[in-house]
């Protein structure tokens, strides 16, 4: 398994999907070596069936910028310093493959993002004879339809995998008008782990720790700052929602002095609590009485494929007010288990919250079938399903002739 981000410790909220996956494969009786970038604060032991292989490419921690969510500045332009590292990182990926390829013979190799990392390792692979699986999540799409090369190269990596898998509708869509082969890709959605992100007893002295009283309604958001996480228009709303109102808004990132500063410009009642570990967040979900996922398709075209935040709502038992944007209709159905808005409508966003608040037996019949539907049909035990079935396509795709 190849990939340019993990959570960099038991935990931590990088890429949570990616360890879900890794993990739920391991649970279906395979072993799975991940390659995967360096990182100051990488610290990974090894699991049962589950071994890591950082590679280095970064000379000084400075230029320690590949992967983990550092590459793009608020997701929608390079780094500075990406142009100086890439040719580092590409050098370095591709001498962990070979090393790896030298150490043992792989049944299948699953390469998430098109861009960079299966644009990089696809022909070593395909010279080796491994079948190839490529996962996509959203940002590799993106790059790949601005930059024409990548493109390119997106679609030589499409030419030679067995399956190529998309985390939305959206996102099978973009990657097939990109050259993916219609008959190779397949949209499987992320899971969700349903035991973590559970309805549990609400503990008061949290929701009193976030400057909410008895009886207030509290809206809760999290997520990286950045612009396609939709944010601005949560604290339009919640300029205009009852003073009743609560907002939190849990999370880092680039925008959030310029989200803080439009909130006391509107005299928005808004918490920004910083990043929160999964725990944390979890026992956050457990106390709000509505979750807001207000995705929107930011200036530069990019736009979350499959949000873990909405997911993680759902599995919680969270009455969910999120935009109809990209992969979010397909696990939301509007007024069953979850309300729908336009993105980027703060009026819209701020009258579904109203709804909410006045309406408190649907809150819970949102809640319920949001929970129901997250553990039935939102399972990582389905999406490791999904993703051996993928492999074993793979292999049996793979004796068609390299060229």
């Amino acid at each position: 398994m190849v990939t340019s981000s993990y959570p960099l410790h038991p935990g931590d909220g990088t890429a949570p999907f990616i360890e879900e996956i890794a993990r739920g494969v391991v649970r279906r009786g395979h072993a799975v070596d991940v390659v995967l970038p360096e990182h100051p604060r990488l610290a990974r032991p090894a699991e049962d069936g589950l071994a890591f292989f950082p590679y280095r490419y970064a000379p000084t921690q400075r230029f320690a910028v590949w992967g983990y969510a550092q590459s793009l500045v608020a997701d929608t332009r390079l780094r500075l310093e990406l142009p100086l590292v890439a040719p580092l990182a590409a050098l370095g990926l591709r001498r962990a493959v070979a090393a790896r390829l030298r150490a043992a013979r792989y049944d299948v190799a699953h390469l998430h993002w098109v861009i960079p990392n299966a644009a990089l390792v696809t022909g070593a692979l395909w010279r080796a004879g491994v079948p190839q699986v490529v996962s996509l999540h959203g940002s590799d799409v993106f790059m790949a339809e601005r930059i024409g090369f990548l493109g390119d190269l997106a679609g030589r990596a499409f030419h030679r995998a067995g399956a190529v898998t998309a985390c939305s509708g959206d996102l099978h869509r973009r990657a097939v008008a990109l050259g993916s082969p219609a008959e190779r890709t397949r949209t499987v959605p992320y899971g969700v782990d349903a035991g973590l992100f559970a309805p549990r007893a609400v503990d008061p002295g949290l929701r009193q720790s976030l400057g909410v009283a008895d009886g207030e309604l509290l809206v809760f958001a999290f997520g990286r700052l950045v612009e396609k996480k939709g944010l601005r228009f949560l604290i339009e709303a919640a300029a205009r929602a009852d003073r009743r109102c609560a907002f939190v808004i849990a999370g880092d990132g680039s925008l959030r002095e310029a989200l803080e500063a439009q909130a006391r410009a509107a005299g928005a009642r808004v918490q920004f609590t910083g990043a929160l570990r999964r725990e944390q967040i979890a026992a956050a979900l457990a106390v709000a009485d509505v979750v807001a996922v207000p995705s929107v398709i930011d200036s530069a075209g990019n736009v979350d494929g499959l949000p873990n935040a909405l997911l993680e709502a759902l599995a919680a038992g969270a009455a969910v007010v999120a935009s109809r944007v990209a992969g979010i209709p397909d696990v939301v159905e509007d007024g069953v288990n979850g309300l729908l808005v336009p993105p980027g409508d703060g009026t819209a966003l701020a009258a579904a919250i109203a709804r909410l608040a006045q309406d408190a037996p649907l809150r819970a019949r949102l809640a319920e079938e949001a929970r129901c539907r997250a553990r039935t049909q939102l399972t990582w035990d389905a999406a490791a399903l999904a993703f051996e079935e993928c492999y074993a396509r793979a292999q049996a795709l793979d004796q068609r002739p390299r060229h």
